[in-house]
Formats: C-alpha cells, structure tokens, sequence
C-alpha cells in the first residue's frame, strides 16, 4: 500500500478499469495501453504535451475498439487506466520496455535512473492491481463454469523509424495460434483490411506477455489485435473497424 501511495492519489482513482464484468460472451477483452494519462504525482515525465498525445504514450483508438467489441458480443472488458510510459502492464517488471527511458524518438526524462525502489512502486501501483483483477475475473469465470478465450487490441503508427507500413492489421499469437488461425482464415474471406499474422510485431518483440500470463499459463485460447492506428482515428474509422473484428471474433468461435 506504502508503494502505490507514492504513485497514485486518491484523486487518481483505480488504475484497471472493468466495464461489463458479467457479460455473457466466452470473449475477455483486455487493453493494456488504452490511455495517456498520467498520475498527479508523476506529472508531465519531462514529456511535451504532444510526446504525451503520441503513440509513445498510448495505443489511440484502441479502447474505443475494444468497448465497440465489447457492446457488439457481450464481453467483458478490462483497460489499464494510466499510460504505459508510467507502466507497460503488457511488459514483465524486469523488462526494460516496462517503464522505458526511450520510446521512439523520445527520450523519457521522469523514467531516467529509476531506483529498485521506484520501479518497484510502480510495479506495486500498476502493474501487480491490473493482472491480479485479470487472474479475479478468471477466477470467477471459472467458478459459474464461463467459457473463456482472452482477446487483447493495440494500434500501431503507419510510420515507424521513419519506415512505412502497409499492414493494417495484424494477427498476433505466441505457441497457441488457435484462435489466430481462424481469425486469418475468416479475413480472408472477408478482406477489408490487409492483414498479417504476427505483424508489425511477433513473439520475438515480447509483446505476448499478457497472453502467455492469462491465456497459455491457464490453457485459455488466445489472440493479440493489433489495429493501424490512421484507420481508427475517428469515431467511424473506430466503428467500422470494430464491426469489421467482432465479425472475425464470431465467425472463429462459431468455427
């Protein structure tokens, strides 16, 4: 409790977010970067306001899918509430990418030499309250006899590094390519968007902890979204796009 008052005030407010926690959908959607704010004690990490409204900060457009997703099936959805440069809670506390010194073009000042101790704070504040509510909600899931397959959304920037990219979505899986596999099959029998497996990032890139932690670890099929964030930019660029995924999400579990 020590560790998270150094991070959050009252003032802040939960960091996980559960909206629908008794939706009937067997889908448990998750975004581990669907917002920009920072706690009050934080302030601004040394960051301009616009580093603060870029990608580094967050994944735009994300959370608006997500709650499109989840109105359409039913399913409950669980959001990080405070931006992954504070915490990636898609990232293990020993890795470096948790709270990075550099993202991007960016350098962090307010993630420069963090002690033992500070990162530990954060890791107690964010990172541990958002997958122990996960590991909640499987729990009781489990207990009403709920089928369940963990589906988590991400958007990505067109440009990275300066290089182009013309997925504009991607399918992402670790060892279990399940449910990947029949979300592929179904876009390309309805291919609106040029889609990708493990693209623009795979395994290799550590972006699956979140489905190796709640999906593999409990045998539970699984799925990262990744969504080119320029197709989700408004509100119906964000509704087509969650039509356009609820229906690969029905067509795979009905297959």
């Amino acid at each position: 409790m020590l560790a998270r008052q150094t991070v959050l005030t009252e003032a802040d407010g939960d960091c996980v977010a559960v909206e629908k926690p008794d939706g009937k959908s067997p889908v448990l959607i998750i975004c581990e970067h669907a917002s920009c704010v920072l706690p009050e004690r934080l302030g601004n990490l040394g960051l301009s306001s616009e580093a603060l409204a870029s990608h580094i900060a967050w994944d735009p457009g994300a959370l608006a899918v997500s709650r499109g997703m989840s109105a359409a099936l039913d399913a409950t959805l669980v959001h990080q509430r405070f931006s992954r440069l504070v915490y990636d809670c898609n990232r293990p506390p020993e890795s470096p990418g948790a709270m990075p010194e550099v993202s991007e073009i960016y350098t962090i000042p307010g993630n420069q030499h963090l002690s033992a101790a500070e990162r530990q704070a954060r890791t107690e504040a964010l990172y541990i309250p958002f997958h122990d509510r996960i590991r909640a909600l499987l729990r009781d899931r489990r207990a009403r006899g709920q089928e369940t397959v963990i589906v988590t959304v991400h958007s990505f920037t067109p440009v990275y590094m300066g290089a182009s990219r013309d997925v504009e979505l991607g399918i992402l899986h670790d060892e279990d390519s399940y449910l990947a596999d029949r979300m592929l099959n179904a876009a390309e029998d309805a291919p609106l968007y040029k889609t990708e497996r493990n693209s623009p990032y795979g395994p290799e890139d550590g972006v699956t902890h979140t489905l190796k932690l709640h999906g593999i670890a409990n045998g539970l099929h699984n799925v990262m979204i990744e969504v080119r964030n320029d197709l989700v930019a408004d509100d119906i660029g964000q509704g087509v796009v969650a039509d356009y995924l609820t229906g690969l999400i029905q067509r795979s579990l009905d297959a």
